[in-house]
């Protein structure tokens, strides 16, 4: 199994234009957002009824394992990250079932593009066209880019760096 640096240095190979990364920070969010939205329904109520269970959640509990066993400090990172778009995400599921799917489908379809814009700037395809890991990786990528911006991880990011060249 992959580490996290060559996850990361995998994923930052097809991310090197600023422009491109910038649109990942607004793109990415939007699609979390939207995967915890439409699967924010059913709820499955557990027990006596006063706890439930979410396909989202099911999906972010696993999502953050395989974060966890890359590198405890940003699998904790995305956990916390990950539990704010479930309840985000939890909101927007109880709206009424028309707003539910227009914002659920509306986020998907505009993080996409603008995903998709920031690949025109690269040249370049999307990471997950070659690895669908790349679809988990991503959020991950983010949140390493930010800790990098604040001078946290500097091993992380040079061994990302010299490998992703």
């Amino acid at each position: 199994m992959k580490t996290l640096i060559e996850h990361l240095a995998g994923y930052a190979a097809y991310h090197r234009d600023p422009r491109n990364v910038l649109t990942h920070f607004v793109g990415i969010p939007m699609i979390v957002l939207s995967v915890t939205t439409l699967l924010g329904r059913p709820a499955l109520a557990l027990g006596d009824g006063s706890a439930f269970v979410t396909p989202a959640m099911v999906v972010y509990a696993l999502s953050c394992l395989f974060y966890l066993r890359l590198s405890l400090g940003f699998g904790l990172a995305m956990l916390v990250l990950l539990g704010g778009f479930l309840q985000a995400g939890a909101w927007l599921a109880g709206l009424p079932t028309a707003q539910w799917l227009a914002a659920g489908i509306g986020l998907f379809v505009v993080g996409w593009i603008i995903q998709f814009v920031g690949h025109y700037y690269e040249g370049r395809k999307p990471a997950f066209v070659d690895d669908l890991t790349g679809l988990i990786v991503g959020p991950l990528f983010l949140v390493a880019e930010a800790a990098f911006w604040l001078g946290l991880a500097r091993e992380t990011r040079a061994a990302m760096e010299a490998r992703a060249h």
